[in-house]
């Protein structure tokens, strides 16, 4: 075996002191090249950081709560030395990269996180922050403090079971999971609404728990977050894409195209790129604050992708410099790494609004939810042949559903009525699509 190695966090993106909210090994765990060591937890995605070499665990640095940022050591692992390399002298053992890379000092535990001095101001659409009989502010990071607001959670009375005392998301979570359990029907929750009763479902029948996969446990907190402070509404429309499907399926049929998937969604992100362009409030976010917004300049549109695990969000930069062939090669591709699970954490980054596409499964409309800070959504189901009135007689047109769900904080119904009347004009006549 050879000496241990340090694993550092990776580049994570633009994101400083992310949570983490998952340690999947211990000491003396067998690891693997890619194995994951812990998951992390941003706004907007959750990622793991992989082990970069095979071997033995035998040292966990970081807990469960801690905030972390690039380069801070993670773990130690000793790793496995190959069969053909064991009986070689010490000496001709070729020295790793790792090892002259500098490292911190293993004799000096790193110190846990300041309580903080401060709070941070909670926006005016949240309850401040609750302070104990003393004046002091419950040891719990400003993530977790707007964890604790956003589910009505009051840290004074939730025990830390983190370093020195401190809150950790796990500790607010198991409050508002006894809080629901002690309820009961027609009595408030800590949501606020009526508790959910627990119902023995196995009186009726034989029944299997499974837990839910890691993507969803966290998609579902964000879901449930943005349908409780987002008042949805969506906007149901239809776009006659007859022409455009005959178009797209010649672009099949030329040699010089086979390389490229050429789907229709190609033609929707370009669509949506101009209406971004043209009506920049959909491309816009609601200030911490409510009382301003944030008008984005750049064009990012994130695209939902069905895995085994769950719906991840990858994100197309730049849509609006973009042609369809080279939206649909990067679509592609990203649509195989996110299947794939090797998706990057920045990769997932800087949407500005998202498609969620469900026209290869099928349905005749649906309700998106906005993925907030985002303030709209388009959703997109499979196409129909459908009877339309062309003046003088009912023709077969091939109809293609769109519903855009929208902030109604930020967007008024007339606006969102003119920006999906927009897309549809975009995509009945494809030559708008050049403008």
């Amino acid at each position: 075996m050879s000496d241990a190695q340090d694993i550092l966090v990776p580049d994570i993106g633009d994101f400083d002191n992310v949570d983490v909210i998952e340690v999947l090994v211990a000491p003396g765990d067998k690891v693997e090249v890619e194995s994951p060591l812990i998951t992390l937890e941003s706004d907007k995605a959750t990622m793991d950081v992989p082990s970069p070499v095979a071997g033995t665990v035998t040292e966990v640095r970081i807990a469960v709560g801690d905030q972390v940022s690039q380069g801070r050591l993670v773990a130690k692992v000793e790793a496995a030395t190959p069969a053909s390399e064991a009986t070689a002298p010490i000496e001709e053992a070729p020295k790793s990269t790792a090892d002259s890379a500098p490292r911190p000092e293993p004799s000096v535990p790193e110190k846990p996180d300041p309580a903080p001095l401060v709070a941070p101001s909670p926006p005016p659409s949240l309850p401040p922050a609750i302070e104990s009989d003393d004046g002091s502010l419950p040891h719990a990071s400003p993530a977790v403090r707007r964890f604790a607001r956003e589910l009505g959670a009051d840290l004074s009375k939730i025990s830390g079971t983190g370093t020195h005392g401190r809150i950790l998301k796990d500790d607010v979570t198991a409050f508002i999971k006894s809080a629901l359990s002690q309820g009961t029907t027609g009595t408030q929750g800590a949501f606020g609404l009526p508790a959910v009763p627990d119902v023995d479902f196995s009186r009726w029948g034989p029944v299997e728990t499974q837990p839910l996969s890691r993507i969803k446990r966290i998609s579902g907190r964000h879901l449930q977050r943005a349908w409780l402070n987002v008042p949805h509404v969506t906007h149901h429309d239809e776009a006659d894409i007859t022409e455009l499907e005959a178009f797209r399926k010649t672009l099949k049929n030329e040699k010089v195209y086979a390389e490229v998937r050429i789907t229709l969604l190609g033609f929707v992100i370009r669509a949506l790129a101009s209406a971004m362009k043209a009506f920049p409030i959909i491309n816009a976010s609601l200030a911490p604050d409510g009382e301003n917004l944030i008008f984005k300049r750049y064009f990012h549109v994130g695209v939902a992708v069905d895995t085994e695990n769950g719906l991840v969000v990858p994100v197309l930069r730049n849509v609006d410099t973009k042609g369809i062939l080279e939206l649909a090669g990067e679509l592609g591709e990203l649509s195989a790494r996110a299947r794939e699970g090797k998706l990057k954490p920045q990769e997932m980054q800087g949407g500005c609004i998202s498609i969620s596409s469900l026209g290869g499964i099928g349905g005749t409309s649906f309700t998106p939810i906005v993925n907030s800070p985002e303030v709209a959504i388009l959703g997109v189901t499979r196409a129909q042949m459908k009877p339309r009135w062309d003046g003088n007689a009912f023709a077969p047109r091939l109809m293609l559903p769109l519903d855009l769900s929208y902030d109604h904080r930020v967007v008024d119904g007339a606006e969102a009525a003119r920006v999906s009347a927009f897309i549809v004009s975009a995509l009945e006549d494809s030559r708008r699509l050049l403008l």
